[in-house]
């Protein structure tokens, strides 16, 4: 492992079983008991910054990583939701971590929900987490900005086609700058969204973005693959404690797929907050959520 410090974190690259290497930020005094943090789509380890620095002030310890194919992270190439799990299990086991709640937020969702599925798990929190796609009881584009109607239907039809989808979108959002980020989503977001990235939010955004496609497109790409598929694990098997956040502003995931994932995990706890959207959400409920999380390890 190489470490570096930045802004008062671990910066460190994990190598696992495989020979893959995963790119890790940890935060705090390191324990048995951690916050896992699962970036969105696209993202990397420094999307969690401002909440890896609000875990350390209410007393934990956490890490976020890249997931494979993003930032300096290997690809994994054909990866599913849950094995995603597996790579969470050998960091785990490697600090001797041996309680975790995991915090997913949008793509990140499904991840936090994955590590469910590992004995160290016990409570999960998804943040406008997505649902399942081609779930019967859910519209999954519905409510969503055009951008997301484009993207998906290239990966239901194909890792050709969401190639060229990425070869043709991704070069300006890997060099996105704060001041052209709400131009860049377009219609993915509303006005509480809007607001927040004028207010501050956008240039963190735009960072982990950069940071994410600073070697290629490949996470991002393999990420849309393994949402229009199976997940590899059943909702309705958890058994520990799950959170919810939604806002009713948001056109990156509708507020629909909160309460698609409601009605299909049995320990689903729905925390809807009228008015935000899917990054003001994150933005108003961050020490909130830690707080919550802080306390299912104690």
């Amino acid at each position: 492992m190489n470490y570096w410090l930045t802004n008062n974190m671990e910066q460190t690259s994990f190598t696992l079983a495989d020979g893959r290497t995963v790119e890790l930020l940890l935060s705090g005094k390191p324990q048995s008991h951690a916050v896992v943090f699962h970036h969105g789509t696209p993202g990397a380890t420094i999307t969690w910054e401002t909440w890896l620095a609000e875990v350390e002030k209410q007393g934990g310890f956490a890490f976020s990583y890249s997931r494979p194919g993003y930032g300096q992270s290997s690809r994994h190439e054909g990866r599913t939701v849950v094995d995603n799990a597996g790579d969470i299990a050998e960091i785990l086991n490697h600090f001797g971590i041996t309680k975790i709640v995991s915090i997913g937020w949008s793509g990140g969702g499904p991840h936090c929900l994955a590590d469910t599925t590992l004995p160290q798990s016990v409570a999960a929190i998804s943040i406008a987490g997505v649902g399942a796609f081609g779930a019967s009881d859910l519209d999954f584009l519905e409510g969503m900005g055009e951008e997301n109607h484009v993207e998906f239907s290239a990966a239901v039809a194909g890792p050709d086609a969401i190639e060229s989808w990425m070869k043709e979108f991704t070069p300006e959002i890997a060099v996105v700058t704060g001041e052209q980020i709400v131009a860049a989503f377009g219609g993915l977001i509303g006005e509480a969204d809007t607001k927040a990235l004028n207010n501050g939010a956008g240039e963190g955004i735009a960072k982990s973005y950069r940071k994410a496609l600073e070697v290629d497109y490949y996470g991002w790409m393999d990420d849309d693959l393994a949402f229009v598929e199976n997940w590899g694990f059943d909702l309705a098997k958890i058994s520990q404690p799950v959170e919810l956040w939604q806002g009713n502003d948001d056109f990156m995931v509708p507020h629909a797929h909160g309460y698609w994932l409601e009605k299909h995990i049995p320990t689903a706890k729905m925390n809807f907050v009228p008015g935000e959207g899917h990054i003001s959400l994150g933005e108003s409920q961050r020490a909130v959520i830690v707080g919550n999380a802080l306390g299912y390890l104690a």
